[in-house]
């Protein structure tokens, strides 16, 4: 009887664990497509969704326009002479670059020596790979993110300091986020 007990217990923890991430995702899809929806004040579920989707496309599609980019450029730079609207608008931006396009900054990922004496290490990812400009020769610009959030810290660190790792970026930004518990295998 007590074998059958922690049988089914372990049955109903397995199903939790597949069921949990799933009904959360959903929701959180579910949730994000009626907020849409309800901004738009439109009366389908999820039409919302596909005319910003399409949107966002035929936006990108413009920009990567010759004549599109010139507009885009003047566009830049009269929001970059409005001096708060410069600072946000120009952080967004620079984030999101980091994520997608050309000029992806998590893409290179290291393991930084946090303190020596206790070999205590932290994953990262180098933002900057010269900072000579600020007069800081052999320093190179890392990013730390937080496990279970969407933040982290910035450091300045002795190159001598950090370690290449031999795996992808998302991977590192993953398995960091995760706390770990992700492990290191790509996505199938």
């Amino acid at each position: 009887m007590e074998t059958t007990l922690r049988s089914l217990f372990r049955y109903f923890l397995g199903g939790l664990v597949f069921i949990v991430p799933l009904a959360v995702t959903v929701y959180f899809i579910v949730e994000f497509f009626n907020w849409l929806d309800n901004l738009l004040g439109l009366p389908y579920p999820g039409l919302g969704f596909a005319i910003i989707l399409v949107a966002i496309t035929l936006i990108g599609y413009l920009t990567s326009n010759l004549a599109f980019k010139t507009i885009t450029q003047w566009f830049d730079q009269g929001i970059n002479r409005i001096p708060m609207v410069k600072l946000i608008y120009s952080s967004i931006k620079d984030l999101i670059g980091a994520f997608v396009g050309d000029k992806k900054k998590f893409s290179k990922p290291v393991l930084v020596l946090m303190n020596k004496e206790n070999q205590l290490y932290q994953i990262g990812f180098v933002t900057q790979h010269d900072l000579s400009e600020l007069g800081l020769k052999d320093m190179i610009s890392v990013y730390l993110p937080h496990a279970y959030n969407f933040s982290g810290d910035h450091f300045v660190i002795s190159k001598d300091r950090v370690t290449s790792l031999n795996i992808s970026g998302p991977v590192a930004m993953k398995y960091v986020v995760s706390g770990g518990v992700s492990g290191f295998k790509p996505e199938a």
